[in-house]
């Protein structure tokens, strides 16, 4: 059986985590090993799945640009699991990662993939914080990683061309905090592999974008036997107009900088009185 299915970019982050919650691999380190999910939105939704546990947002993409929470707000950024139990990593991200090997999994996201595969995330403040401080620490020791990131991080550039053109000290002005660029060495996981993961026999993008709450969408045409079929469009239909995951207060955005403003760079909101 074929259907067409239309996914919005949160929509698209649902099927993610519900695509990775079902790996294997995934499993078998819930029950035995560690897991470390490091904080952004897709990476909250895959929490969310895994133990219902929403992540705090820190960074993130808006119309304004690069920007970050309005305040500080309580809860993990990111988390580790253990035999099946979450526990905050928040200020011994490197300690975790020091037990940790290759026997064990981290589930990170992306704010750029090119057409090689290779991925990155942005990076605010010197050396992207803590978070980015321990990815370099992971491929160190081994520990695979999950770049959890949807279609719309997919960029026409080499991320080489994108990391030897940016950089936190690079712009004049910026919309928000002036970013550099973090690699990330990893399997990145879309919406095509989570709903092969859930079940498809095969999956083709056909469309791009959209108008209203349909922009930057996708248009899929999923095949899979016709119970399976039935089933996964009323899934689809179920999270339908699904907001972004994370802590509610986190998702609150900064308009003239956040707690983390002294150590952002560039922003064209600093000390505005009305804003863009």
């Amino acid at each position: 059986m074929k259907i067409q299915v239309t996914l919005t970019v949160e929509e698209g982050k649902r099927v993610i985590a519900r695509g990775i919650s079902s790996l294997p691999e995934v499993n078998r380190v819930m029950k035995q090993g560690i897991l470390l999910l490091k904080g952004g939105t897709t990476v909250s939704a895959v929490s969310e799945d895994l133990v219902g546990v929403k992540l705090r947002i820190s960074g993130r993409i808006t119309e304004r640009g690069a920007v970050s929470a309005e305040g500080n707000v309580e809860g993990p950024h990111s988390i580790v699991i253990r035999n099946g139990k979450p526990e905050t990593a928040d200020g011994h991200l490197e300690e975790i990662v020091s037990q940790m090997g290759p026997s064990d999994l981290a589930i990170c996201g992306a704010n750029i993939i090119d057409g090689d595969g290779n991925a990155a995330m942005m990076a605010g403040r010197f050396f992207g914080g803590e978070p980015g401080r321990i990815l370099p620490l992971l491929h160190v020791e081994g520990v695979p990683i999950i770049v959890a990131a949807g279609l719309e991080k997919y960029c026409p550039f080499s991320l080489r061309e994108a990391m030897s053109r940016c950089g936190r000290n690079v712009p004049d002005m910026s919309m928000g905090m002036s970013v550099g660029l973090v690699p990330i060495v990893g399997k990145v996981f879309s919406e095509v592999d989570g709903i092969y993961a859930l079940g498809a026999t095969h999956v083709t993008v056909i469309g791009r974008g959209g108008i209203y709450e349909g922009a930057g969408s996708t248009t899929f045409l999923i095949e899979g036997d016709k119970s399976w079929a039935s089933d996964f469009m009323e899934y689809i239909c179920s999270i339908k107009g699904t907001s972004p995951s994370g802590i509610e207060d986190s998702l609150k955005e900064c308009l003239r900088c956040g707690p983390g403003a002294q150590d952002h760079l560039n922003c064209i909101y600093k000390g505005r009185m009305n804003n863009v």
